[in-house]
Formats: C-alpha cells, structure tokens, sequence
C-alpha cells in the first residue's frame, strides 16, 4: 500500500486515478508521495520515506525545488492543467481594462433610490467610455501553454498580436496561429502593443520584468496585464506609471496592499485557475504523474529532474537519481556485473545538474546491491521496483 499526503484539499477525480493500492489524507505517516496546490512547504520537514510532490498547478514556489533534489524527491507541476482558465480570464481582463468596466459598475450602485436613474445614467456613463480591442496591438511575453492560448484567441477577436518567448518549445511553436507576429525582442513589444500580458515563470531573471526600465519604452496609454506571478511586475514603478498616465490600465490576479483602491487598477483574488474543470485537469494530472513515478519510475513534467519515461521491459527496475558527473553510468553497470545482474534496457537523461538513470535488469537485485548503489557519490536515491 502507497500512502500519499494530501496538504490541500485534491479533486476526487485526481485521488480516484491513484487506485486502490493506495492510501490518501491529510494527515498520514510515511508518506512516498505528496499531493499539493498552495501549501507553503519550504519549512516542512520531508520524510525519508517522501519519493516525490506533484503540485497541483504550474508555479512551485512553494516548494524548496533544490533542497529536493538534494534529496532525490522528484518534483511534478501541471503544466497546461489550468491553461484554459487562466486564458479566459485574462481575455476578460482585456475587455475590463479596455472599457472601464468594474468602475462603471461600482458607480451604477451609488444610484440605488436615487430619482429618474435612467436620466443620471445617460448623464454619467461618458465618465467611462473606453477603448475597443478590435484592431489593436496585444503584446504577448511568454508562449508556453497560457501564452499561446491567449495569444491566439485574441487574433480570432481582430487583435494584432505580437508574441515573444526566447525559450519557445517545439510544441508550443506548433500550436501558435500563423498570424502571431513573432517579436525580435522584449523591447518591440514594450514599444509597439496597446496591451501587454505577461506569462512568465518567477525566476531571478524575470523578477520586475515590467519595471522602471521597461515602462519607459512602452506606448503612452498601454494597458498591462498580470496573471502569471505578482513579483513580475515592480508595483512601485507600475504605481508611478500609473500616476503619469503612462499606464492607463493594470490588471493583476495578485493583490498587493499598495494597489488596492487605486485609480486604474483591476485587483482580482488571484481567480486565474479557479475553475472546477481547472482543478480537475490539475487534479488529474498530478495524480497521474505521481503513480506513474512511483510504479515505474517514469517522470512527467518534472521541475527539477530530466523528464524520461520508458517502457517496462524486464521484471526488476533500478531507478536511480544522480548528480550530472561523467562516468556515473560506467560505476552503475559495474556494480550491477559483478553482483551477476543483466541489463536488458538503460535510459539516461540529465537536466543541469541532475540526472536520472533507468534499468531494466534481470537477476537477483538485493538490499545489498540497491545499498552499493545508493552508496556511489554521485547517487541521491536508489530505488529498486519489482
């Protein structure tokens, strides 16, 4: 039996996928695996029985990544699970940036038991006219799942987009309509778009993206949006840009005290991936993505190991997470041949400085020999699957 923790409260459609060799709740010794969405896990002591963490959405930063990997616990994210919602969000972010919208709405309440209301709001509504989208130029920073999504629904709204993202996958690439005008630089879409959006991980390299710097080179009037991560966007200088009239309209899913009940500012309670579908798809696939670890061995949409996946091919598997140093694999087989263990199959794959080894082997694999393994410098977790 497999116990599994769960630090927040998972969709059954994702622990029904676990199966009924395994155990799941809030609270559970031994844990092999942890299910999470936004449980803060940085000061939480792991187990030595904890295999991996799947989260239950796209950002980990509330999960200490390296420490893990010191520890060989695979880390898994959901990338794409909540792309839709975070897309239809953010399309209406377009539309309440654009037309005023939540402030019209707000002042349509001041009316209640005031005399001939239709008269007043005729009077009052010019206060909030505002922008079409159609034809306009939507800047779009980061391609991946998100990106694209909204990338190219706002083309079929009569948007011109522009998109950008150095690191552009093979897939994403794929998916993303011939129309996008694909940016040379950050820059071209700071100076050209009516509108930008960010979809972006947090690292120390996107820290502040949109801050001083760029919000001198962007169109007078620019709208900007933030649903990826607060932390993207220096709140001071967006404060300032806002204040000049550089920045007409901020809409962000992170609130931040010094935004709230500003003037041109749309603060949503971080809504972006606040959907049941959303949390099912995300449910789902962290579930899936831990069984599949935990049986075979096989890692999915890992943040701090090499994604590799291989068909079983013998009745033993090793599984072996590892520091990226030559001749590791050479130590492997050679522990392996002197105990008398065939190797029917070997996968490797690196990431940075990590790796990770596969093994299908016929013969005996004892305690001893997953012990001489676990024991070569390189190795952070041995495991042995029957």
């Amino acid at each position: 039996m497999h116990n599994i923790l769960c630090l927040n409260k998972i969709s059954p459609l994702g622990t029904d996928r676990l199966g009924e060799n395994y155990t799941y709740a809030a609270e559970i010794e031994n844990p092999e695996g942890i299910l999470v969405r936004s449980a803060a896990m940085h000061d939480m002591e792991l187990p030595n029985s904890l295999l991996a963490i799947a989260r239950a959405g796209a950002g980990v930063n509330n999960i200490p990544v390296e420490k893990c990997a010191e520890a060989g616990i695979v880390v898994f994210n959901t990338p794409g699970a909540n792309a839709n919602a975070v897309k239809e969000l953010v399309l209406a972010a377009l539309l309440l940036t654009s037309r005023k919208i939540v402030p019209a709405i707000e002042w349509a309440q001041t009316l209640k038991g005031t005399a001939d209301i239709s008269k007043q709001v005729e009077k009052g509504k010019s206060a909030f006219a505002g922008p079409e989208i159609l034809g306009k130029k939507l800047g779009v920073i980061g391609l991946g799942a998100i990106g694209v999504l909204v990338a190219n629904a706002a083309q079929t709204l009569g948007m011109q987009v522009y998109g950008f993202d150095p690191f552009l996958s093979v897939d994403a690439a794929w998916n993303l309509s011939s129309d996008i005008v694909k940016a040379a630089s950050v820059d071209e879409i700071f100076e050209k778009c009516d509108y930008i959006t960010i979809h972006v991980p947090l690292n120390d390299s996107t820290r502040g993206l949109i801050g001083a710097d760029a919000l001198k080179k962007v169109k007078k009037g620019v709208r900007v949006l933030n649903f990826s991560r607060g932390a993207l966007v220096d709140t001071d200088a967006m404060l300032a840009a806002l204040a000049d009239g550089t920045v007409a309209a901020y809409a962000t899913d992170f609130p931040d005290d010094a935004l709230l009940g500003v003037e041109n500012v749309i603060a949503i309670p971080h809504l972006g991936a606040s959907t049941p579908e959303s949390e099912d798809n995300c449910a789902v696939m962290a579930a899936e993505e831990l069984k599949d670890y935990i049986e075979n061995g096989n890692i999915r949409n890992a943040v701090n190991f090499p994604n590799i996946s291989m068909a079983r091919g013998a009745d033993t598997r090793i599984c072996l997470a590892h520091r990226n140093i030559p001749n590791t694999i050479g130590s492997f087989t050679q522990v392996c041949g002197e105990a008398g263990i065939n190797i029917e199959n070997m996968l490797s794959k690196s990431r940075g400085d990590w790796a990770y080894t596969i093994l299908d082997v016929t013969g005996d694999v004892t305690e001893d020999v997953r012990e001489k393994l676990a024991a070569l410098s390189p190795v952070v977790r041995a495991r042995v699957i029957k």
